[in-house]
């Protein structure tokens, strides 16, 4: 088992979500987060107040799967989350040793 995450764009989670689909991956998690990557930030001015903002709002997609999965998973983060532009996200897949199901109590290896 692999453990996909994934940081990317709030406006690219739907073509995210669908490219998943597409492929048969239904399961996941996603969590709202604030994050900065390797952009500096930028500065605002708000009611003649300059602020500088280097939080951004991007989505965090968590998904669980068996390992000839995972290929087919990340071919369609990266096709739903491209844009071209910087900040498109950032895909990591880590070993997952031990996994169970709570209701049943079933273990993947």
């Amino acid at each position: 088992m692999k453990l996909i995450i994934a940081y990317t764009r709030p406006e690219c989670l739907t073509p995210i979500k669908q490219a998943l689909y597409a492929k048969g991956i239904y399961t996941m998690s996603v969590t709202n987060i604030l994050g900065s990557g390797r952009g500096a930030g930028f500065t605002e001015t708000y009611r003649g107040v300059v602020m500088e903002v280097n939080l951004l709002k991007k989505v965090r997609l968590e998904i669980g799967l068996a390992e000839e999965k995972v290929e087919d998973a990340v071919d369609a983060i990266k096709t739903g989350a491209h844009t071209g532009k910087e900040g498109d996200g950032v895909i990591f897949v880590q070993d997952l040793p031990r996994t169970i199901r709570i209701r049943t109590g079933e273990e993947a290896l």
